[in-house]
């Protein structure tokens, strides 16, 4: 059961403030929706927490630990990132490159077991690419590489799951049926998950806590409930935004 802690975080980006001197315990167990307009420090939020960008201020915690004195070995085998943009355009069967996620967990020099290829194909069957097990990822199409990442990362079983935009390129069958897989995952292992969207209704759908960013600094942060709500949420997008309710579920629509 991992905890992730961001304590009086400061992120800036040249005259821009993301966020500052911010605190927040992001516990085992838990899923949160990052959500902000464009530009807001998602991204940058998301790469801070997973120790890829310097900090303008503050720490994070892994555990109780800091995250930047341990070992980039047991980082990644504790903390799984899903980049917004990655380059995959190297030549590969589908099967070896999900693979990929295994090697954090293998000592130098060490070969992939049996129980090792047998966690990629069911990541590969989990995401509907089972059938392109063979086939040359650089072929693949822009959601289908995008459930290629996914399925390194169920590879790669983090305890930390950081998804920056895990449904872009995605149509709507995969769009909720990943996030359902995954979420149910996620909370069967009692891991955390942040994941920043940009469909507020997926957000309501799947996330128990949220984290406002609205791009100069400020920031909330706390359970969906009291969160997604019609004024918090217009305020943080600056257009107006109603909730609907369908029986138990909250849907949002902007006016």
């Amino acid at each position: 059961m991992s905890a992730l802690m961001a304590e009086r975080l400061t992120l800036a980006l040249g005259a821009r403030s993301f966020c500052c001197d911010f605190t927040q315990v992001f516990a085992a167990g838990q899923i949160w929706g990052v959500l902000g307009p464009n530009g807001s420090g998602k991204t940058t939020l998301l790469h801070s927490l997973a120790g890829l960008r310097a900090l303008q201020g503050g720490r994070v915690l892994l555990d109780g630990q800091p995250l930047a004195a341990l070992p980039a070995r047991t980082r990644a085998q504790r903390l799984g990132i899903l980049l917004q943009e990655s380059s995959t355009a190297f030549p590969a069967p589908v099967r070896e490159c999900a693979l990929l996620g295994r090697h954090p967990h293998l000592a130098p020099w060490q070969w992939e077991s049996p129980a090792d290829w047998q966690r990629v194909d069911a990541a590969l069957a989990a995401v509907d690419l089972d059938r392109l097990a063979q086939q040359d990822q650089s072929t693949l199409s822009g959601g289908e590489r995008q459930r290629l990442k996914l399925a390194t990362l169920m590879v790669q079983e983090p305890a930390i799951w950081l998804l920056d935009e895990p449904t872009n390129h995605l149509d709507l069958h995969h769009q909720v049926g990943l996030l359902a897989q995954l979420c149910a995952a996620v909370r069967g292992r009692g891991d955390l998950l942040l994941m920043s969207l940009h469909d507020l209704n997926l957000a309501a759908r799947f996330c128990d806590h949220v984290l406002l960013l609205y791009g100069d600094g400020r920031v909330a942060a706390g359970p969906a409930a009291e969160f997604l709500q019609a004024e918090p949420l217009s305020a943080l997008y600056r257009h107006p935004i109603r909730m609907l309710r369908d029986g138990e579920r909250r849907l949002f629509v902007a006016d």
